[in-house]
């Protein structure tokens, strides 16, 4: 398809402009607007005009989601993914081992378009082997707070829950998924020694007003609350990868255990490093008052 401008929501007043080399797909789900095309990032894929990945550098923003988490947690076997059309972080979580992750995803068309068209990530082999439940990554379609409300009745726990969720997608329940009430029902899915782990506003990364600052404040507050255990940490290798980790028990001095526990991880890590811990889990000035 033709080559044009595209131009993405940062801000009220602000918005980043993008230019596509070439649009692979230009789709309209039943959920929301798919476009993947190659920019100046390699392939990368838009939903409702908001940046979700690029090939430069994917890779980073997905380890950043997982790699912190599983050297926060103990002995993680057991995952539960919401979002992540893309299947990068399922991948590396049954890379690392894991014996069950179960991915909810809202929008199978994204899921086959990203199959399809995306250099990384889920094959259409991977998708369909996910579906029947063929492997430890076990795919279905639906809405990811039903999911676990529906966990939580059930009884089922994880080690690590992995929130991959899309910024304008994340109005439900009448409440944000990263608001108070829904990361509590997450907290109650995590077994002893589980971890959640999720990123946070984008916005306020690109552009740190004084108004934007409060979506940064708001979540980071609220793992205060839910969790005995908080982490922020910021890759020092891609701008946007922001990710709030958190545990229900207290932890002492969690990144000290974050670093001896890094090198004993199966997965070893492309993009992080143990010595990238202690600088990538400074808070920002703004989360320090």
């Amino acid at each position: 398809m033709a080559a044009g401008w595209l131009y993405e929501p940062v801000h009220a007043d602000v918005r980043d402009a993008w230019w596509l080399h070439q649009i692979r797909c230009d789709v309209r789900t039943p959920y929301q607007h798919v476009q993947i095309a190659d920019t100046k990032l390699g392939t990368t894929l838009f939903c409702d005009s908001n940046v979700q990945s690029a090939e430069l550098g994917q890779l980073h923003f997905h380890e950043a989601e997982c790699v912190p988490a599983m050297s926060l947690a103990d002995r993680p076997t057991r995952a539960l993914v919401i979002g992540c059309s893309e299947g990068t972080v399922p991948l590396i979580l049954a890379e690392a081992g894991f014996d069950l992750v179960e991915q909810v995803d809202l929008d199978g068309d994204c899921v086959a378009l990203c199959a399809e068209h995306l250099p990384y990530g889920f094959t259409h082999d991977d998708v369909r082997a996910a579906e029947r439940g063929d492997g430890p990554v076990r795919l279905r379609y639906g809405d990811g707070v039903a999911h676990v409300r529906e966990a939580h009745e059930a009884g089922r726990t994880y080690d690590l829950i992995v929130l991959d969720l899309p910024e304008e997608h994340a109005e439900t329940d009448g409440g944000k998924a990263t608001g108070r009430g829904f990361l509590e029902r997450c907290r109650g899915l995590l077994a002893p020694g589980g971890v959640l782990s999720t990123h946070v506003s984008r916005p306020y990364i690109s552009l740190p007003t004084a108004d934007s600052a409060g979506s940064l404040q708001d979540i980071w507050r609220a793992f205060g609350e839910v969790f005995g255990t908080r982490v922020y940490f910021r890759s020092p290798e891609q701008p946007w990868t922001a990710i709030m980790l958190g545990r229900p028990d207290e932890v002492d001095d969690p990144v000290g255990r974050m670093i001896a526990e890094f090198d004993h991880l199966p997965y070893k890590p492309r993009t992080l490093e143990a010595a990238d811990l202690r600088p990538a889990t400074h808070l920002p000035r703004v989360l320090r008052g």
